[in-house]
């Protein structure tokens, strides 16, 4: 007879690893948007990345991206944006990923593919995927993604619970 457990319990042999909202406007210093305190659990996250990568098991960074007009923006930053303060713009130094998440140093984001929907690979199992709203996987490909590699196990890392992860 199945438990529970056998329905719930953690497949590390099939996980994937989720950064959400690990950019700079959130997390350094005075940034347009800094989330005091996010700076605090980088080294947790690249414990993490380091312990994936190592692995050979997939890693999603899930990314915002806010449309200058606020178009895109969540209601309770849209006013901000539309009066001028330029939060994740695509294309911007604060919409990249921190850099200490890079696979490469080099790496930055594809900002029109990423706002159509595609999926940008940034290196070996590790791909970027942009969410339009609070939830990674509201009108996102992400579950496409995930059952694709098989995954039955999603590991999830970010700066700002509840919130961003």
């Amino acid at each position: 007879m199945f438990s529970i457990i056998d329905h719930t319990e953690p497949d590390f042999s099939r996980a994937a690893l989720l950064t959400i909202d690990v950019q700079r406007d959130f997390v350094l210093p005075g940034a347009q948007a800094e989330i005091v305190g996010s700076e605090d659990v980088v080294p947790g996250i690249m414990k993490l990345l380091g312990a994936f990568r190592e692995a050979g098991k997939p890693v999603i960074h899930i990314v915002r991206l806010y449309q200058p007009d606020g178009s895109n923006v969540d209601l309770c930053r849209r006013e901000l944006v539309r009066s001028g303060k330029s939060i994740v713009l695509p294309g911007s130094e604060g919409a990249e990923l921190l850099t200490e998440l890079l696979p490469e140093p080099d790496v930055k984001l594809d900002c029109s593919l990423l706002l159509a929907g595609g999926i940008q690979e940034i290196g070996s199992d590790e791909v970027v995927i942009y969410k339009p709203r609070w939830g990674a996987f509201f009108q996102t490909s992400l579950e496409q993604h995930l059952a694709g590699l098989e995954v039955n196990t999603v590991v999830i890392s970010g700066c700002n619970f509840p919130n961003c992860p």
